[in-house]
């Protein structure tokens, strides 16, 4: 069993490496900040300190998984780094997916804990959804609610979707994947 895991799981590796590498150029940064603005998290992108934007993180699995994502990290609108995030997931699980992911500082100490070396999600970490037909709104408590919509960019997402400081959004790319927690996520800060 060990033997067949071991080519399984650099196979994995590299097409989520392939996958990241294909979708991530300059323009697309930018393009994924919209992307979530337009879904609904522009109030919260505006009055942030800062945040780390992901333009496609590439995630797959058959019982063991993982993902991988480069990213760029902002505060105060500059761009200040770049950040890589792997996420390696045991349990029950099946298929491929890409999507794109945004994790907002409320603050400078939010964006501080982030930045300081190698920052983790907890196991219980969760993200909030969005899409084009999806209205969302963050509770105080970091928990969320989705209910449709319609076919428009109407989503509203209110300043109470921080915990410890931190909001994470995602928007589904492609692929189709049961399993959707983004607890376990390792990034890696580079600072320029």
């Amino acid at each position: 069993m060990v033997m067949f895991m071991r080519p399984l799981h650099q196979l994995l590796s590299a097409l989520l490496l392939s996958v990241v590498a294909l979708n991530a150029s300059a323009d697309q940064y930018q393009a994924a900040v919209d992307r979530f603005r337009k879904a609904g998290a522009e109030t919260m992108i505006d009055g942030a300190y800062g945040y780390a934007i992901f333009p496609t993180i590439g995630k797959g699995g058959i019982f063991i998984g993982g993902a991988y994502g480069e990213g760029r990290v902002f505060a105060r609108s500059s761009m200040v780094g770049e950040v890589a995030m792997t996420q390696v997931t045991v349990g029950f699980q099946l298929g491929g997916q890409t999507y794109s992911q945004l994790v907002l500082f409320r603050d400078e100490n939010a964006f501080k804990e982030f930045t300081s070396g190698n920052f983790e999600f907890g196991a219980q970490a969760t993200a909030i959804a969005l899409t084009a037909a999806a209205g969302v709104e963050a509770s105080t408590g970091g928990g969320s609610g989705t209910s449709v919509s319609g076919n428009q960019n109407n989503a509203t997402v209110e300043h109470g979707g921080y915990r410890k400081g931190m909001a994470v959004f995602t928007i589904a790319k492609g692929g189709l994947m049961y399993e959707a927690s983004i607890g376990g996520q390792k990034f890696d800060y580079t600072p320029y």
